[in-house]
């Protein structure tokens, strides 16, 4: 299936453009694009997501597929999933820590290896990745 990995993948990281903002990995090369509306497109401009307002999480065909609220991810059947607090340190539903974002935007794994970066991206879209893989 296309789902998450793809559409959250696309999600690592950022840089300012015009009308999205470039997400890169870590060595910058370009994986996609996230506009301000919360749609996510992969390198090629295809749309394979979108974040609602609300924090619900589509896959390309508007399925909902998982939820944002107050820093608390939830699948599709509203099962928590993991969190972000508010230092940017991701966790599991165990709370675990599975990664980090920096305030400059580094993404990294749990070992704090910098696995991309998202610059003016809010850290609730980010942390997407961590969560949404399979």
């Amino acid at each position: 299936m296309y789902r998450i990995a793809t559409l959250i993948t696309t999600l690592l990281l950022v840089c300012f453009s015009a009308s999205a903002q470039r997400i890169t990995d870590s060595g910058f090369k370009t994986v996609g694009y996230i506009k301000s509306d919360g749609t996510i497109q992969d390198q090629g401009y295809k749309t394979i997501g979108h974040i609602k307002k609300d924090g619900t999480i589509q896959d390309r065909a508007y399925k909902t597929i998982g939820h944002i609220k107050d820093g608390t991810y939830q699948d599709d059947k509203r099962r928590t999933v993991g969190h972000i607090k508010k230092d940017g340190t991701v966790q599991n539903s165990a709370y675990k820590t599975v990664g980090h974002i920096k305030e400059d935007g580094t993404v990294q794994d749990y070992r704090y290896h910098t696995i991309g970066h998202a610059k003016d991206v809010p850290m609730e879209w980010m942390a997407l990745f961590f969560f949404f893989m399979n």
